[in-house]
């Protein structure tokens, strides 16, 4: 079972890579990228749970806030032109 869930995100992987490069926008590339970070995430939780190392959940949920915070702050600069700063 665990080299399906690894075969399935490399398809998966290979198919966000293909949207990452052809994207036609710079949003579309902007979400390629944090579905990349997404596909991580879930790498790092499946192999915690292969490993039987349940802090690799920890270090996944860590990785998926600064995925998140860092999207967020892309989008912000790319809408306003800068993060709010002065």
């Amino acid at each position: 079972m665990f080299l399906a869930v690894l075969i399935a995100l490399a398809i998966s992987f290979l198919l966000i890579l293909v949207r990452l490069v052809m994207g036609r926008t710079t949003f579309d590339r902007i979400l390629a990228a944090n579905s990349i970070g997404t596909l991580i995430v879930l790498g790092i939780s499946v192999h915690g749970f292969y490993m039987g190392r349940p802090e690799f959940i920890d270090i996944s949920i860590v990785y998926a806030l600064i995925n998140f915070i860092g999207t967020v702050a892309v989008l912000k600069l790319f809408d306003k032109g800068t993060l709010g700063d002065k």
